[in-house]
């Protein structure tokens, strides 16, 4: 006798737990150009320089450059265009955003003692939004061969299948408490079967009375040429605050450290339509449309160290480490699908299995891969710079914990992402209290299959105005990548290729204290 959980939420172990992608993994291990204004006009190009707010992020010992205290913050303007292709049918989706994305003061302290060696030390603290996750896409097109019901197929038959009884509706019973009761006890993977079964989306092989069958078919029209929508948005963050101390010995050596703490909150929503036109007086379904929410939440810790050197007046180079991100995360899903059938040429009303279930999962452990960067600039005085950056990150080196609960995906991602490098190069012309800048970035894809994610290519440009104990800086950054978006994992795997560009406008206001 079954015993049953009434609730509209579920614990589920991730011995359950739903199938984690590379692209979850992924998807924290990344940083997108943000900061202040000044460093998105140079593309981040401050690894030597320092001097800026953020350019602690890119290498601790920036803060002791710095000649007086100072605050500032950056509002900034997200674009993101997405173009998708599907099957040769192309659509575009777009999303704009607002956002406060840094913020932060550095405090200078000059040594009195003359015969000291140390010249200074400073404290710092920025917070900045490491990575906006604010998207949206949407992909449409006639798919030639595959339905939707080899997801649902896949997950009915793994493991030697679900057995039927398990997916019948008994007396007293309803869609929420089944479907709770077998993510409590079963797994998503049951909780899928039980969608399409419920659905009339797939149904036993044998005979339909047998409860203990564990084999099931399409009950979707064979043939092909299915209509298919993809909706996905997104929206979140990923913060990073920055606790930095950095210090001056003599006139030549800049040495600094950041404890960094991050806070990631990541909700994305997915809605996947079909429809054929399949004719005939067979039982059979027409339209079928799968909704899935996901949040995730939690938070990281990390730690940098670095150091600036002026081999010259002119000619400064600095070296910088960050080590790995531990975070501790959460997610949550739930889900909803509305199939409608027909029989006889008469369509029938929607089956619709919605179970109000918000399934939460355990928490898990992911350590994003650690990052390298070396920096040289070269300052011409009072007239302007050019800096260079090279940075060094070995993505397949993420790993999510328990590894035992995830050795499959840890294997995956060791087997499918690569080391990638990324270049940035920023130039600044001062004329008077007029700064004119621009910069160039290059970053490789994270994977070793270019297919499945480019190459970013980035420019940006900008101006400042000094006004003496106030500046003002305006940025204007653009992006562009290309990358595979597969709308499920397991069954049906088919994606739209999309190309994404990025726009920001960002502003910036500085004070010296």
């Amino acid at each position: 006798m079954k015993k049953y959980i009434f609730c509209s939420l579920i614990v589920m172990s991730r011995f359950f737990g739903y199938s984690q992608e590379i692209s979850d993994a992924l998807r924290f291990s990344q940083d997108n150009l943000n900061g202040t204004a000044r460093f998105r006009a140079l593309s981040g190009a401050f690894g030597a320089l320092g001097g800026d707010l953020s350019s602690i992020n890119v290498n601790p010992a920036g803060s002791a450059i710095f000649a007086n205290n100072q605050f500032g913050a950056t509002i900034s303007n997200f674009n993101k265009k997405n173009n998708s292709n599907y099957f040769g049918t192309n659509t575009s989706e777009n999303d704009t955003s607002f956002d406060l994305n840094q913020a932060g003061m550095v405090f200078v302290f000059n040594n009195k003692n003359s015969k000291s060696d140390w010249r200074k030390f400073s404290i710092a603290l920025n917070y900045e939004n490491a990575n906006n996750f604010d998207n949206s896409t949407f992909s449409a097109g006639v798919n030639p061969t595959n339905s939707i019901d080899r997801y649902f197929l896949f997950y009915a038959n793994q493991n030697g299948g679900v057995p039927l009884g398990d997916l019948q509706l008994q007396s007293g019973e309803t869609i929420s408490s089944l479907y709770s009761f077998l993510g409590s006890t079963s797994g998503f993977g049951a909780q899928q079967a039980f969608l399409g079964y419920q659905a009339f989306v797939i149904d036993p092989a044998a005979n339909y009375d047998d409860l203990t069958n564990r084999s099931y078919v399409s009950l979707v029209p064979g043939g092909g040429n299915y209509y298919q929508e993809n909706y996905f948005t997104s929206d979140g963050y990923n913060g990073k605050v920055n606790f930095n101390f950095a210090t001056q010995y003599k006139d030549f050596l800049y040495l600094g450290i950041n404890l960094n703490s991050h806070f990631a909150n990541y909700s994305q929503y997915t809605n996947f339509f079909e429809r054929n036109n399949q004719e005939g007086d067979q039982f059979r379904i027409n339209r079928l449309q799968f909704e899935n929410r996901l949040s995730t939440y939690g938070n990281g810790f990390s730690f940098q160290v670095g150091t600036i050197a002026k081999v010259t007046k002119e000619l400064r180079v600095g070296l910088a480490y960050e080590s790995p991100t531990w975070f501790n995360l959460n997610d949550e899903l739930s889900q909803s699908l509305i199939g409608v059938r027909s029989t006889n040429l008469v369509e029938l009303a929607p089956d619709v299995v919605n179970p109000n279930v918000i399934t939460i999962f355990e928490r898990y452990r992911l350590q994003t891969p650690d990052k390298v960067t070396g920096s040289f600039a070269y300052i011409f005085g009072n007239q302007g710079l050019i800096s260079i950056d090279v940075a060094f990150k070995n993505y397949s080196e993420a790993t999510v914990r328990p590894n035992n609960d995830f050795r499959n995906l840890n294997t995956a991602i060791s087997n499918t992402l690569t080391n990638s490098t990324e270049i940035r190069i920023g130039a600044e012309k001062k004329i008077k209290q007029l700064s004119l800048r621009a910069g160039y970035r290059f970053e490789e894809s994270p994977y070793k299959n270019t297919a499945i994610m480019g190459d970013l290519t980035g420019y940006s440009g900008g101006i400042g105005y000094n006004f003496g104990n106030t500046k003002v800086d305006l940025s204007y950054s653009h992006s562009k990548r290309n990358f595979q978006q597969q709308f499920f994992s397991q069954g049906f795997t088919d994606s739209a290729r999309i190309q994404e560009i990025m726009n920001n406008i960002s502003l910036t206001f500085l004070f010296e204290l």
